[in-house]
């Protein structure tokens, strides 16, 4: 049996005087940030009676499962034997492991799991038996909600995400003394790596709202219009909903038929333009398309009143007419992301009813016009849950942009929430510039009515798929839009999940080319062919299911971009003396990217 120090040396003391000293100014500070937390501001909407706080959802919600458990003892003490036997048996492998016998282990985190990289995880008999007891407790927990029977699907996923949540927060990679990188850090500065912390959380707290907002990236690293955003181009036109530009042109010709993109207007249109290297907006630019894009306004008081139905006509309607304006065309192709392309297949039913053909095609990012399988997003969807979100929109007519990124971050929290409180707060690091993180802490705000329009009528009642959706007078039925449509999906969104995604096809009434993605909802989009990352699937056959499709899937390597090039080529018309912007009807505003998109939200 080898013999092992009893404290590695990494884990020893520095300068026990200095790191006494440290301590005492990062109890000074922990005292000053309470007395900045005491001092926040009350909320200045009240709740109706009527509706639930958060934490009572949380509570109802895991009351349910609790009670599936009551009504049956005899399961739930099976369930606690086997915890127990679980925790028996770790216990018996961190003493055989200090034997120096080598072990199985009886919880392992997943490959994708970021937590535990560190070697001391493994390595270390503490450590990896803390990681071991918490992955045992965490499993258990999900698999009690997995098993609860009498609960219903919903309340069942709610439950899923509330105990994943708990889980997430209570991981011991969030704390210094059990995290062996946070542990080794805080020994050899002697705590100066808390003090920096500490100075970063209460920089993160001083907010308008006095809100705890956590910085995910360098936020001065980057300038929308200098180094982010950045393809030439002009604002041709200008609303109370959107800007419209249309970039410069890079070749002499170009296609007749212009493209008009349709990003969501949860998030700012750039992420389609991050840089030269990953800009879909310049790479369309050059393959000879004339490309538009909407760059919607960042909602406040004056969009309070504004419907789904004024954001397809002042919207998607208007930009349509702008850009054969601009360019004198007959026709447009459309691109529609996400909840833009929600909104683009619901305005192109009611130009479909109305005989208006101005739209040749249409290309759909991650889009879902059939929310029965609408993934996570609809943990935060039921009749309590809307009157609540509501209830916040009422006072002002927006929801605060802070909302919506908070819940999105909290569907990926291990990654956009606690792995920054490590490297902010505990390692006392500033996070690293990034772009997309930059884009993703640019947040918009969402004007209520149509917000609480998309939640009711598409993930609630599901009216767009089944022909009940009506806008503007008008029912939509997407059975007579007969144009071709190319329909991206991701094979690991969990916004817009595969599943979903692919139910598109079977609604419009023209044909459909499936392309599935690999990565996620933003890097499934953003994939640019020089970067030959990730991969696509296609299929030229016809399948009736996804598991059907994806059997008789062929995997090519790296982005679907060139794919979509050709698709798009044949149904854009002839080549045409490049038109660039001011040339048609509309005269040039300001340099793109305009000024919508500058515009924060709190």
């Amino acid at each position: 049996m080898s013999e092992k120090p009893q404290v590695p040396a990494q884990y020893t003391l520095a300068d026990p005087v200095q790191f006494a000293q440290n301590m005492a100014k990062v109890f000074e500070q922990a005292a000053e940030i309470a007395r900045m937390v005491a001092e926040r501001p009350q909320p200045v909407l009240q709740e109706a009676e009527t509706q639930l706080t958060p934490m009572e959802q949380v509570s109802k919600t895991l009351g349910a499962v609790a009670q599936s458990y009551m009504s049956d003892p005899q399961k739930l003490m099976d369930a606690q034997m086997q915890l127990w036997n679980s925790y028996t048996q770790l216990w018996q492998n961190a003493w055989a492991k200090v034997l120096g016998q080598q072990t199985a282990p009886v919880a392992e985190p997943a490959r994708s799991d970021k937590r535990f990289k560190d070697k001391d995880w493994q390595e270390h008999t503490v450590f990896d038996f803390l990681k071991q007891f918490y992955l045992i407790s965490a499993n258990w927990a999900q698999d009690m909600v997995k098993n609860a029977e009498g609960v219903d699907e919903h309340t069942r996923h709610k439950a899923k995400f509330y105990v994943e949540q708990i889980a997430n927060a209570l991981s011991p990679s969030n704390f210094a003394l059990t995290n062996p990188e946070v542990l080794r850090t805080t020994l050899a500065t002697n705590g100066a790596n808390l003090i920096e912390g500490l100075k970063h959380l209460q920089e993160d707290m001083r907010t308008p709202d006095g809100r705890l907002r956590i910085k995910q990236t360098d936020m001065t690293a980057f300038e929308i219009g200098r180094n982010i955003a950045t393809t030439p181009g002009k604002v041709v036109f200008r609303n109370e909903t959107f800007e419209l530009i249309q970039y410069s042109p890079t070749q002499a010709e170009t296609y007749a038929y212009p493209l008009v993109i349709f990003p969501p207007w949860i998030n700012k249109f750039y992420i389609l333009d991050l840089n030269a290297k990953k800009s879909f907006v310049k790479w369309a630019v050059d393959q000879g398309l004339t490309v538009f894009i909407v760059s919607w306004v960042n909602a406040d008081e004056k969009q309070a009143r504004k419907s789904f139905s004024d954001y397809m006509r002042e919207g998607f309607l208007e930009a349509i007419q702008a850009a054969q304006d601009a360019t004198g065309a007959e026709k447009v192709n459309v691109i529609g992301y996400c909840i833009g392309g929600t909104l683009t297949a619901a305005s192109l039913g009611w130009m479909a009813a109305r005989n208006d053909d101005r739209v040749n095609s249409a290309t759909f990012f991650t889009t879902q016009v059939d929310f029965e399988k609408a993934g996570d997003l609809l943990v935060y969807v039921d009749e309590e849950q809307v009157k609540w979100i509501e209830g916040r929109m009422k006072d002002k007519g927006y929801l605060p942009g802070t909302r919506m990124a908070d819940a999105f971050n909290l569907l990926r929290s291990n990654d956009l929430i606690w792995s920054y409180v490590v490297n902010n707060y505990m390692l006392g690091k500033e996070p690293m510039p990034f772009d997309l993180l930059y884009w993703n802490a640019d947040s918009t705000r969402m004007p209520a009515g149509v917000h609480s329009f998309y939640l009711r009528e598409c993930y609630m009642a599901n009216k767009l798929s089944q022909g009940k959706m009506v806008l503007d007078n008008v029912r939509i039925d997407l059975k007579k839009v007969k144009m071709p449509v190319y329909n991206l999906a991701a094979r690991e969104d969990h916004i817009a999940p595969l599943a979903s995604v692919f139910r598109v096809g079977r609604y419009f009434g023209g044909p459909t080319r499936l392309v599935v993605s690999g990565s996620g909802h933003i890097a499934g989009v953003v994939n640019p062919p020089d970067a030959n990352k990730y991969q696509y699937w296609t299929n030229e056959k016809w399948a009736p299911t996804l598991e059907e499709w994806l059997s008789g899937a062929t995997e090519h390597p790296g982005s679907w971009w060139p794919d979509w090039a050709k698709w798009i080529a044949d149904k854009s018309g002839q080549k045409v003396p490049a038109p660039t912007p001011g040339s048609g009807k509309l005269k040039v505003i300001e340099d793109a990217p305009g000024s919508y998109v500058r515009v924060k939200a709190e």
